[in-house]
């Protein structure tokens, strides 16, 4: 049978280990300065897990009683998740945090360290005994701890959309997976912070459930931040993002736009958009105009750069696959500028609804 004690040993094993690993890796291969600081952000929170669980297993003030433990769990827990919240906006907003990113976990910590103190310095009880003022007392640091929680998530999903934003309009292909570990630690911190009553007040078996989901969710957190780090994906979204600060925002005048759109059918009528790897300003150059043209046509016409690709792509696969039938999918996926057969596929379900397969067995009927 699974005790608290072994849970919480498990629980200073696995926070030191990923300790280790934020330390330990490559410093060659983290780029930039923001970088740097969210691995030291995140390598922080991980060790204020793996002491605030030593604590409670040196201790057993999870078994001696409530308010010892929660005063321990608020303390540990609030700036714990600050330092993994405020490492994930960091890479997200490449350092441009706001007042409010950056002093929201020190003010809810300093707030509720206040009002647990001053609350077991005035009830007339002994000093942590377990009294309904100090239980009230734990209840709003609770609230206040989620009500942080609440706001990074927020911050997080904005930034999330506005990368996402600049890479369908830089890339012409689907970038979402460098993103997807973001999303999901955001839906992970949104789960966390309403599990937070379970895990500061809860016992038995539901405080195992969500101890085991912690543990996941922390591993999962900590090893695709670092791989993040370290793959090439900070790189492209950083190029992604200059390309956009870059770009005139400006509206093209009437006729701007119909010098663009006599450019761009020139360009789809020579099949310019079939090859592959091709980025917005070389998708620009080659039609003959600047980016910053093509971005404000684009937007002005309410595209996405990597949407509007994929379409004209597979527009082309269609008229293909009308005419060769015998072409592989591979053939075809060369030919229109998809990277693979399998990209191919994948867009050409989510772009018409039925797969290359079913398309061509409609085609023969």
């Amino acid at each position: 049978m699974v005790t608290l004690q072994m849970m919480q040993f498990t629980a200073v094993v696995l926070m030191l280990l990923l300790t280790a690993k934020l330390l330990f890796l490559r410093e060659r291969r983290i780029k930039s300065r923001q970088a740097r600081q969210a691995r030291c952000l995140m390598a922080g929170g991980t060790m204020l897990m793996a002491v605030h669980f030593a604590i409670q297993l040196k201790s057993g003030l999870r078994l001696m009683g409530v308010t010892q433990s929660v005063m321990l769990n608020l303390a540990m827990l609030i700036p714990a998740s600050y330092c993994f919240a405020r490492a994930v906006l960091l890479l997200q907003r490449r350092g441009e945090l706001s007042l409010a990113d950056r002093w929201m976990g020190p003010a809810v910590w300093t707030v509720t360290m206040a009002l647990l103190g001053v609350t077991a310095l005035t009830d007339g009880q002994p000093l942590l005994s377990d009294t309904p003022e100090l239980r009230l007392a734990e209840k709003a640091g609770a609230v206040l701890y989620m009500l942080m929680q609440g706001y990074y998530t927020w911050r997080h999903t904005v930034s999330l959309m506005a990368m996402s934003q600049t890479l369908h309009d830089y890339y012409d292909r689907d970038t979402d997976g460098m993103l997807r570990w973001m999303q999901y630690s955001i839906i992970g911190l949104m789960l966390l912070a309403l599990m937070v009553p379970i895990a500061i007040f809860g016992t038995g078996a539901w405080l195992l459930i969500v101890a085991f989901a912690v543990y996941f969710f922390l591993f999962y957190l900590v090893d695709c931040f670092c791989f993040y780090l370290i793959s090439p994906a900070p790189e492209r979204i950083k190029a992604a993002e200059q390309n956009a600060n870059d770009a005139d925002a400006a509206m093209l005048s009437p006729e701007a736009m119909g010098e663009v759109e006599a450019a761009v059918e020139a360009w789809r009528a020579r099949g310019g958009y079939c090859q592959t790897g091709l980025l917005q300003p070389l998708a620009a150059q080659d039609i003959g105009i600047t980016r910053y043209r093509l971005t404000a046509w684009l937007h002005q016409r309410g595209l996405k750069y990597s949407e509007w690709i994929a379409q004209l792509r597979v527009e082309e696969a269609k008229r293909i696959m009308a005419e060769h039938p015998e072409w592989s999918n591979d053939t075809v996926a060369q030919h229109c500028g998809f990277a693979d057969r399998t990209v191919l596929q994948r867009t050409f379900k989510k772009i018409v609804g039925i797969t290359p397969q079913k398309y061509l067995e409609d085609l023969r009927e």
